[in-house]
Parts: C-alpha cells; structure tokens; sequence
C-alpha cells in the first residue's frame, strides 16, 4: 500500500478533514480486552473516583489512536505513517449514559520535509479541553 496524497500537492497549512469519534463505556470494554488493559480506571466509576478522576476515563493509546485516524484517513494508507507522538494532557472522561464522550481532531500539514514526508500537527479535545497536546505525526506521502 502507499499513501493516496502526492507530496507536490500539499502546502503547509494543508488541513486534513477533521473527525469526531464517540467512545461509551461499551467501547471502553472492547477496547480492554483487545488491549489486555483492564485498569478499573477505564470501566469502574468507584475506583476511578476514589483515585481522584471525575468519573471514568478513556485509555489514553485508545485516544491517541482514534486521533491518528484522522491522518490515516486523509493518507489512505495507516504503514504511511513513520512517526507519531503524543503528551496526553487531560483525560477523555466517559460519562456512563447512551452518548458517552466524543473526541475532536483536526489537523493540518505543519512542515514539509526531505524524503516526501510531511509533519501533521492534530489537534483532540473532549468536552471543550484539549486531551492531546504535541500530537505530531510525520507521513510520508505519494
């Protein structure tokens, strides 16, 4: 596979489509046991509020991974992806009714670099506050 964007085509500034992700606690469990997380933080409200958090909250490599489907999506092609990175700065708190959370992201083209790669810059929010900040992707393009 290879990415589906030619690099001449995109400028800095470029912006990718953005995407809204909802995540419930229904997701929050299939996701442990894909993952083998079973942090009760991420599924039971009691111990997640008597460590201090407000209710529970989604994994943090779950966000981290719904955001960069937003540059897989516009690639067409996930193996385009050379490097991701993320500072996780608040958490996704999922509420436990039929809406959940949604998580935000944008992104655009920051940089273009040597090699036909480009550096995305996302930007995720949950509720208002940004749950993802330095969220870096380098893709190298068609």
């Amino acid at each position: 596979m290879t990415a589906k964007i030619a690099y001449g085509e995109v400028e800095v500034g470029t912006e990718l489509p953005a995407q809204t992700f909802s995540v419930t606690r229904a997701t929050l469990v299939r996701y442990a046991g894909a993952s083998g997380d079973f942090n009760p933080i991420h599924w039971n409200e009691r111990f997640a509020r008597e460590v201090g958090l407000p209710d529970v909250i989604a994994h943090g490599m779950f966000t981290m991974a719904e955001a960069i489907r937003v540059v897989t999506d516009w690639a067409g092609d996930p193996a385009a992806v050379v490097e991701y990175g993320v500072r996780f700065t608040k958490p996704v708190v999922v509420p436990d009714d039929d809406e959940g959370a949604t998580i935000e992201v944008s992104g655009k083209v920051a940089v273009k670099l040597d090699d036909n790669t480009v550096r995305v810059d996302l930007t995720a929010t949950s509720a208002g506050q940004k749950v993802l900040g330095m969220s870096r992707a380098v893709v190298r393009l068609a």
